[in-house]
């Protein structure tokens, strides 16, 4: 996999944990920057020069053409630097002609008008007051079609996604139409929004032909080059950093208009640009998680064994896209059926493009297939977690490969252990709390494991001073903190030693952060650099006739506490390298996926546990407590896992009781377009709430044996939320989110 197997393969410090870094809850290393308000964010950049700053003119159709434009007011308003159309705007690489992945492409670059919102116009003006008010004077005019936006409207329009086939194995129709037990139901889910504290912000100068960009993204080289190859540049003109990034969650994977027209606008005006996206253009103008149908079918015998299992996914995209929210695809791994059927359709709407969103697929997909587990278990008499031990896989369902580690049982019954779960009443409706019904429920959880090619530098100066430098981004998950303390347990230094440079296209490249495979491509890496840059300085300490340890067996050099030793001889770090190596010493190291990655089956695993309490008078859903048990593989840092997976819990919470977005179909436009209407949990929603993290190594996904929790914590979490509900008031909801009047409308149709 790397040269760390290569080297020692009896000897990798991250699992011998000399210093006990692996695993300790370590503060986060930027975190004081952070909270002294000192780390800079891409629009607090201070520029080489005074900047001027852009505004963009958002389309106010969602599908037809530009007939012309009334720029005189806006070119003659105080300030204004220049105003763009498709017209006018420079010459960019074209759209279908540019090779790289996750850059912002051609900004205003035709007439056409596919989604409400869409960037359609460009002002810069010398203050931000001042392009703001020249862009509310630029008039555009339409030829206006009626814009296709109702995704139910248009299911029967569905068509496969672009390559794909359902997935079919066995007969499930027949083994459907034979069973003795089934369940069928359509689950929906509503478009979401990322909502990222920071919106997508740049800043952007040139010198010369070099263009030099602060922007907001969560990779770093793809950007980088698919924005030289819309300003016609070559890659290495262009220098991208995306140091701190306030949220991404898949929203940030790629880069937006304001990337691009803040390159072009530097050049063209001859000083730096700021552009950045208000909180409105962020609903329209950046990428959302679509909406879903799902329709869910079991077939089981009386002992709860599936027999058949089927989910077929509906969701749409831009109407000149093909993403597609895989919603079936995490229900091919997860339980042992012999017939299957999983599948996706794909419908195309004049709406803004969508995206990933914090674990696409599994979070909108398991708040279907783990609620049609839950009333199976009821038909079948059995205990929720009894019915899924009962259908636990011994290889992938689906693929037959062994799994490199599977804890899924293991994270439920000490789950309900912990929570309690031997006091919930099978039936619904049996435990009051005042006017407050109170149920529980829970669910499972799965993501796939991943790992992307990846280098890191490691190099340590004549102080002792470790820096690990990376094409990495940190986009708040704590990526700057486990990387410190992998590469302060590889070289045996404090981390007080240890220097983390980020998120600068010219460093060793990485993938970087999404998916779920950050820390481990990364980190991978690092380890690595830190491997070979131990082995630099074991054969520089070897061959100094100086040194204490000269004539040893470099391969024998041990490293603690800032010093190297061989057998009982010793020097410190810092004084090896000032005297053999004053200028410093550098080493690279690297990652890719082993050969036989594909002979296993990776996953990581959790169990949600969630006691709700439902006012039967109003509706309102209270979440009182909330209990997830994963396995994740090798923990780096306990503190940041946890915050990573308590935060995708609460996104679960929301999913399930509050968070959605609908179009309203006149316009193709989203309804909820700030922070006040579209709903997230605030503080005083969340109950007590908890994350445990099993001992875990899986030794097939890479060197340092982890996997990623940033996308885990959701998934599955929101069907723990609906399933408690159930066992509360006896209601069943199937259209998330389950709100108020949607309770209120379920009971009175029970007759209560």
């Amino acid at each position: 996999m790397s040269s760390v197997l290569d080297w020692d393969a009896q000897s990798n410090p991250v699992k011998e944990n000399r210093s006990g870094l692996i695993g300790k809850g370590v503060d986060r290393y930027e975190g004081p920057l952070k909270v002294s308000g000192t780390a800079a964010y891409a629009y607090e950049v201070e520029p080489p020069s005074p900047p001027a700053y852009g505004v963009m003119v958002p389309a106010t159709i969602a599908r037809g053409r530009i007939t012309g434009a009334d720029l005189s007011a806006a070119e003659a308003s105080p300030g204004v630097l220049l105003v763009w159309t498709h017209a006018t705007v420079p010459d960019q690489g074209k759209k279908d002609e540019i090779r790289a992945i996750g850059g912002s492409g051609p900004a205003l670059e035709t007439d056409r008008i596919s989604y409400f919102n869409q960037p359609a116009a460009f002002v810069v003006a010398d203050t931000f007051e001042n392009a703001r008010a020249a862009a509310a004077l630029v008039r555009l005019h339409y030829d206006v079609e009626t814009p296709d936006a109702d995704f139910h409207a248009s299911l029967d329009d569905a068509t496969d996604p672009p390559g794909e086939e359902d997935m079919v194995i066995g007969d499930f129709e027949a083994a459907f139409a034979q069973a003795a037990v089934t369940v069928e139901g359509c689950w929906e889910t509503p478009i979401q929004n990322h909502c990222q504290m920071e919106p997508h912000a740049t800043i952007a100068w040139w010198e010369g032909d070099k263009l030099t960009v602060h922007t907001s993204l969560q990779m770093v080289r793809s950007a980088q080059a698919a924005l030289a190859e819309v300003l016609l540049v070559p890659r290495a003109n262009v220098h991208l950093f995306t140091r701190y990034v306030g949220g991404g969650f898949g929203g940030k994977g790629r880069g937006y208009e304001d990337l691009t027209l803040a390159a072009l606008g530097a050049r063209a005006v001859g000083r730096p640009v700021k552009v950045a996206y208000d909180r409105q253009h962020m609903f329209h103008g950046t990428i959302h998680r679509p909406a879903t149908v799902q329709k869910v079918r079991l077939a089981a015998g009386k002992d709860g064994r599936l027999t058949g299992m089927s989910l077929i996914a509906w969701t749409h995209c831009q109407q000149i896209g093909s993403f597609t929210e895989h919603a079936a695809n995490f229900a091919r791994n997860l339980y042992a059926a012999p017939n299957r059927l999983t599948g996706h359709r794909l419908v195309q709407l004049d709406l803004p493009p969508a995206g990933p969103m914090r674990a696409p697929g599994e979070a909108p997909g398991m708040l279907s297939l783990e609620c049609a587990m839950d009333e199976l278990a009821e038909k079948v008499g059995l205990d929720p977690i009894e019915l899924r031990i009962r259908n636990e896989p011994e290889r992938d369902p689906e693929t037959g490969k062994p799994f490199s580690i599977r804890q899924l049982v293991r994270c439920m019954q000490e789950g309900a252990q912990q929570f309690g779960w031997d006091r919930r009443m099978p039936q619904p409706g049996r435990v009051s709390d005042g006017r407050w019904q109170v149920g529980m429920g829970m669910a499972a959880a799965i993501r796939g494991n991943f790992l992307t090619p990846a280098k890191a530098g490691a190099f340590i100066d004549a102080e002792g001073i470790v820096t690990l430098r990376q094409a990495m981004t940190d986009i708040g998950t704590g990526t700057y903190t486990i990387l410190a303390q992998i590469t302060a347990e590889t070289l045996g230094v404090p981390m007080s030693q240890v220097r983390v440079e980020l998120g600068d296209s010219d460093l060793p490249p990485a993938f970087g952060s999404g998916g779920q495979f950050g820390a481990a491509s990364a980190g991978s890496a690092a380890l690595d650099a830190g491997m070979n840059l131990r082995m630099a300085l074991a054969t520089l300490a070897a061959a100094d006739s100086v040194s204490p340890l000269y004539g040893g067996p470099a391969a024998q050099a041990t490293f603690q506490d800032g010093v190297i030793a061989i057998g009982n001889r010793s020097e410190t770090l810092a004084a090896l390298v000032a005297r053999a190596a004053p200028e410093g010493l550098y080493a690279e190291g690297q990652v890719r996926p082993a050969e036989d990655a594909r002979e296993w089956s990776q996953h990581t695993y959790g169990a949600h546990f969630a006691e709700v309490g439902v006012d039967t008078v109003t509706g309102e859903v209270r979440m009182r407590r909330m209990l997830g048990v994963f396995a994740s593989g090798r923990i780096i840092n306990a503190k940041t896992a946890r915050s990573q997976l308590t935060g995708g819990m609460i996104w679960g919470v929301a999913a399930a009781l509050t968070e959605g977005n609908a179009i309203d179909p006149r316009y193709g436009s989203l309804i909820n377009q700030d922070l006040a209407s579209y709903l997230v949990p605030v503080q005083a929603d969340i109950g007590e709430l908890d994350a445990i993290l099993l001992d875990e190594v899986d030794d097939k996904a890479n060197p340092l044996g982890i996997k990623g929790v940033g996308e885990l914590g959701i998934a599955g979490a929101g069907a723990a939320i609906a399933n408690a509900i159930y066992n509360a008031c006896g209601v069943r909801l199937r259209d998330y989110p389950i709100t108020p009047d949607k309770v209120i409308a379920a009971l009175i149709a029970q007759g209560r």
